[in-house]
């Protein structure tokens, strides 16, 4: 029940940030004196609308977009009237139209930063800067491992767990050598000839345990195996202890002033690691295709608002408000870069016209000629068509992949 209500509440909220950006677009493009025939949340069949002066606004039946209609965006507006005329969009100033044209990208750009913010506040946000420990994940029972990676069944606890160690301990020496990484245990151990001493720090206090380690089968891998090899099967020195590496203090807590700056300085670097992610999406394509098929679904690679919000469903079914809210924010990342690509017919393509059409007319008039006028978007139109086509196979790969092989979140 709460999985499916997760889900609805990100389809709304999807829902919302893709309003406030075409709000971006709609409230510069009524600032800058465009005159604005639409305002339409959604696609298909309209809902509810209501027209209010010279623009109509409303809802469709689909919640997964939404259009701002300005008049005369470019010369190829068929249906500029002559009312319209001198208020079309492509008469304009450029700088105006720029703005026009990245009003939404900074309507999902804030939104992004609200939501980090009320995260920051209410839970904390990462701390990249923390040390890394390594943790007890839990104390098990001994017994031989086969070929295939499973462990034979076994009852007990466990030489650490029979010495005194605990699910939560961070291990801070073993054997008198300080542990930087949970392999370092792992290979102290299976080195000892006799007791192994494990020095570990609980709740602020400092303890010491000595283990008698049992002899147990286990894949040992080679320095230079690389993380495919395998390992073959050898007899050595087993704790029955499993670690794990993560940082000391994963959160950083704020209040509500701290907060804004702390989400500002995250949001940066989210959106850097973003606009990396979307670069190599041309390289994730093959095996988001495999995932189809039956392959493994990396959880790096692309999803649609499908997969997203049923993202946005496991971690409202968890109980986790933050990481839907930062997954929503990350949606509104996403949304401000990808439209910032300069190809038509995305925000940034436009951008790129109106810059390209004013460099162009400052070129001319050095050389005492006469511009042009506006760009002839008939002439992108071959690239438009390009572009467009790969955009909705993208988003169809996506979507049945999200349907057949989902990435699911803490499961």
């Amino acid at each position: 029940m709460t999985f499916a209500l997760g889900i609805i509440l990100f389809i709304i909220g999807v829902a919302v940030s893709v309003a406030l950006h075409e709000a971006g677009h709609l409230l510069t493009a009524k600032w800058s004196g465009m005159r604005v025939r639409a305002y339409f949340i959604g696609f298909g069949p309209t809902l509810f609308s209501r027209r209010k002066g010279e623009t109509e606004y409303g809802i469709k039946a689909l919640p997964l977009g939404g259009f701002c209609d300005i008049a005369g965006m470019t010369i190829l507006d068929e249906e500029l009237t002559e009312e319209e005329a001198p208020d079309a969009m492509y008469k304009k100033p450029a700088w105006k139209r720029i703005i026009v044209m990245l009003g939404g990208i900074f309507m999902n750009i804030l939104l992004g930063v609200v939501l980090i913010w009320v995260v920051a506040a209410a839970w904390g946000l990462p701390n990249m800067d923390s040390p890394m420990v390594t943790r007890v994940a839990a104390t098990t029972c001994v017994a031989d491992q086969r070929t295939d990676g499973t462990v034979a069944d076994c009852t007990g606890k466990g030489p650490a767990g029979t010495a005194g160690v605990q699910a939560g301990d961070i291990i801070t020496h073993v054997n008198g050598t300080r542990i930087k990484n949970p392999d370092q245990v792992i290979s102290l151990t299976q080195s000892a000839t006799s007791t192994v001493t494990y020095s570990v720090e609980r709740a602020g206090k400092n303890y010491t345990y000595r283990i008698e380690p049992q002899q147990a089968l286990r894949l040992v891998k080679k320095p230079d195996a690389g993380e495919d090899g395998k390992g073959t099967l050898r007899r050595v020195a087993v704790a029955g202890v499993s670690v794990r590496q993560e940082p000391l203090e994963p959160l950083r807590h704020y209040n509500v002033a701290t907060a804004f700056p702390a989400a500002v300085s995250f949001s940066w670097d989210l959106n850097g690691a973003i606009a990396k992610a979307l670069v190599n999406i041309p390289s994730q394509i093959p095996g988001l295709v495999k995932s189809i098929f039956g392959g493994e679904r990396s959880a790096n690679s692309p999803m649609s608002v499908v997969g997203a919000s049923v993202a946005g469903g496991d971690a409202l079914a968890f109980g986790s408000w933050s990481v839907f809210l930062m997954l929503l924010a990350q949606i509104n990342f996403c949304l401000a870069l990808f439209n910032l690509i300069p190809l038509p017919p995305l925000d940034g393509g436009h951008v790129m016209v109106i810059i390209y059409e004013k460099l162009w007319e400052a070129i001319r008039r050095l050389q005492g000629k006469e511009p042009l006028g506006p760009a002839d978007y008939s002439k992108l139109l071959p690239l438009t068509t390009i572009v467009v086509g790969l955009l909705v196979l993208l988003f169809i790969v996506t979507v049945i992949a999200d349907v057949v092989n989902p990435v699911r979140l803490m499961q």
